[in-house]
């Protein structure tokens, strides 16, 4: 055990964990120069594409030391904040991390973020100075904003360029030196966490876990602890570019374990396994079920494939623990699903994997997040509301409460005008500013989540040109004055467009919604018109004209009641027609609602 070393590589996003990593590999021998390629770990197209990572990746190296032999398990996690519990279940699974920073950016709200997920499990922190090789790095500015954060001593940063390969000699020996070895005990009862699962089509579901206490051999009966189900460990191994099969796993490895299981929610993400014969008497803290911040309901295009989205869903849950979705239907879309998200780029990957590795065409209706209603005949009793649709009537309710965030956003001096009348806009309360350094300060705020789940990112990076990073986590619930508005097209409620707002924001946001569908919908024979309403009340209308036909063409002179009876004929007809008349909504329309401030 003295010679195993389990790390995680945690910053923000874009500072360069992929690249390290493939040196590390390269520099290791775990990886041969003709199996090399960029983002070597990254292995969904989506990722190397975006040049993001959206899943962790656990791998195996191993390294000659001062004489001895050491096996280094390297966990590269997610930067982005949408991502924050695939982190929490790596670091977890570590004793150490290194803490990557950009010498040419210097430090972002994630970096600080993952860094306290590591200091709240006594994780060792190795800071290193990423991108040393480009023409911008600022290595001396951002080596003091290192040591004012973490505390440590100048000389203890290691200064690197994943592309060079410079300093990846330095980061391997004080992974050894200073990364303590695992603890545990192996005659006690097994004990092991699973931090990640992916599904492969033929052989089940494939379970990545740490061995704290115990021994773990092949067809050992085990079981898992939260969900309390038995299974054959069929084959166990350890992670290297493939997957390597072993006869037993001790204290302190990690590896994967594969028993048969076809079912997504068999296999929780943070339990415990143990052993059926003798199974451990407490399992290991750190497990909690991941929850959804954003919800949105996705449809197909057409509504016969509602079976293969299913399908389809399903399949995707395998890969992805932290998606959730439940059947639904509404009038204007069909039947569909309610999923809920992590966020707003987890939903668009999401979006993005429907269409590419199941070659499904959704349409998505406008995201939003789950209110708690009080009823006033019963107040203890609470009533989950993730749909516009599913709010009970307003005079039977006591109060409405709406999730809230700590938001922490790190930027330059010169933006934080422009930030701040961005964040009281979207009903921000400022809590706190710190400067950093001089020309870098971080602005902490309490907000509803519902503000941000729009365009308040984009909106954030234009204000900011850029320089913002941005943070989040949730802090409970508070009670609002939120009111439901409908959008009435021809007099129909369209229930794909309706939105719970806060009272405030409802005319502004109505009059916007109506202007926007005024230029997306297509004209029709009759006259459309498009309402904004709160219950009975319409707080705003644009009407959309009808295309006419100049009927009056063929009189030439005569008596002007000759041109009125004409009129008065088409007129009718366009009545009769408005009865009867269907309005299709067009998908971008959906879409543009999201994007009103453009």
């Amino acid at each position: 055990m003295k010679h195993i070393r389990n790390f995680c590589i945690i910053a923000h996003i874009d500072h360069g964990k992929s690249t390290l990593a493939d040196r590390l590999l390269q520099t290791t021998g775990t990886i041969s120069e003709r199996e090399m390629q960029n983002q070597a770990l990254d292995d969904m197209e989506l990722e190397r594409e975006r040049g993001i990572t959206i899943k962790s990746h656990a791998i195996q190296m191993n390294y000659s030391y001062e004489g001895n032999e050491y096996v280094l398990n390297l966990i590269d996690t997610p930067g982005h904040v949408d991502f924050s519990y695939e982190v929490s279940r790596s670091i977890a699974a570590c004793e150490g991390a290194l803490l990557i920073v950009d010498a040419s950016q210097g430090i972002e709200a994630q970096t600080i973020s993952n860094l306290y997920l590591a200091l709240e499990h006594d994780l060792q922190i190795i800071p290193i100075l990423n991108k040393m090789d480009l023409p911008g790095a600022m290595p001396d500015e951002v080596s003091d904003q290192i040591v004012e954060l973490i505390g440590c001593d100048e000389s203890e940063i290691i200064r690197a360029s994943g592309k060079t390969g410079l300093g990846v000699n330095d980061i391997l020996a004080s992974v050894i030196e200073n990364i303590p070895a695992p603890t545990g005990n192996e005659n006690e009862p097994l004990q092991a966490m699973i931090f990640d699962s992916v599904f492969n089509p033929f052989r089940g579901i494939i379970a990545y876990f740490r061995v704290k206490n115990g021994i773990i051999k092949k067809g050992q009966r085990i079981r898992f602890y939260n969900t309390k189900r038995d299974y054959n460990a069929e084959e166990i191994g350890i992670l290297k570019m493939g997957l390597v099969p072993q006869k037993e796993l001790r204290t302190g490895d990690v590896g994967y374990i594969i028993s048969g299981i076809k079912q997504a929610n068999e296999v929780k993400v943070g339990d415990t396994i143990t052993s059926s014969e003798n199974p451990c008497t407490v399992a290991i803290m750190g497990f909690e079920d991941v929850k959804p911040m954003v919800f949105a309901g996705i449809y197909p295009v057409d509504t016969e494939d509602y079976e293969e989205l299913r399908y389809s869903m399903e399949k995707l849950q395998l890969n992805d623990s932290s998606l959730v979705f439940e059947p639904e239907s509404s009038a204007a879309l069909g039947f569909g699903f309610r999923c809920g998200f992590l966020g707003m780029l987890h939903m668009e990957i999401i979006q993005e994997r429907l269409d590419r590795e199941f070659n499904m065409t959704v349409i998505t209706t406008v995201p939003n997040v789950s209110y708690k209603s009080y009823l006033k005949k019963s107040p203890d009793e609470m009533i989950v509301v993730n749909n516009p649709s599913e709010l009970p009537d307003p005079a039977g309710m006591e109060r409405i409460e709406e999730p809230y965030i700590k938001a922490q956003v790190i930027t330059k001096t010169e933006y934080v005008g422009a930030i701040m009348t961005l964040c009281i806009e979207k009903r921000g309360e400022l809590k706190n500013q710190v400067y950093l350094t001089q020309d870098r300060v971080e602005i902490t705020f309490e907000m509803p989540l519902a503000e941000i789940v729009f365009d308040f990112y984009d909106r954030l990076k234009s204000v900011s040109r850029g320089y913002a990073s941005f943070d989040y986590h949730p802090i409970g619930y508070r009670a609002s004055d939120l009111i439901k508005m409908d959008l009435l097209l021809n007099t129909e409620q369209v229930d794909a467009l309706s939105a719970l707002v806060h009272r405030s924001n409802a005319f502004d946001l109505g009059k916007r919604i109506c202007l926007k569908l005024k230029e997306l919908i297509p004209r029709q024979q009759f006259e459309i018109p498009i309402q904004a309403a709160i219950g009975a009340k319409i707080i705003a209308r644009e009407t959309i004209k009808a295309l006419r036909k100049d009927v009056t063409a063929k009189c030439y002179g005569g008596d002007i009641t000759r041109k009125r009876k004409l009129l008065e004929k088409q007129k009718a007809g366009k009545k009769r027609m408005r009865q009867v008349g269907k309005v299709e909504v067009p998908q971008e329309a959906f879409l543009a609602v999201l994007k009103l401030n453009d």
